[in-house]
């Protein structure tokens, strides 16, 4: 129990992996779906945050002129956090415009209802 308590930004972030999961995988609402996955972008952000944090070490801003480097928290994770932001609000901005169109042409946003109108060629 000690090893939750002090990683405790992992866990919530497992934590909202799980729950994002679970809405991506079992609602049927195209909206939802999409916020499930925005949750799931949000705990790897969490969890890679959390990974790249160094307790005692300093933003790698180098002001001075000596550079130790036993003195700094890696910027890779951040770097990676923040390419993966872009990236997830492109494809949030892509699947709602997506949901648009297929509300606009079918008339609902239920996957099952969808699949069976496409099946069935109502194109």
């Amino acid at each position: 129990m000690g090893g939750i308590i002090t990683n405790h930004f992992e866990a919530a972030a497992m934590i909202l992996f799980a729950i994002g999961l679970v809405t991506l995988l079992f609602q049927k609402n195209l909206i939802k779906k999409i916020i499930g996955l925005n949750i799931m972008d949000t705990a790897i952000f969490l969890f890679l945050t959390a990974k790249g944090y160094i307790t005692g070490r300093a933003a790698p801003i180098i002001t001075g002129g000596e550079v130790i480097p036993g003195a700094y928290v890696n910027p890779l994770p951040s770097a990676l956090v923040l390419t993966g932001i872009v990236v997830a609000v492109s494809i949030t901005a892509f699947a709602l415009a997506l949901s648009v169109k297929l509300y606009s042409h079918y008339g609902t946003l239920d996957m099952d209802k969808i699949s069976v109108m496409a099946l069935r060629g109502k194109d």
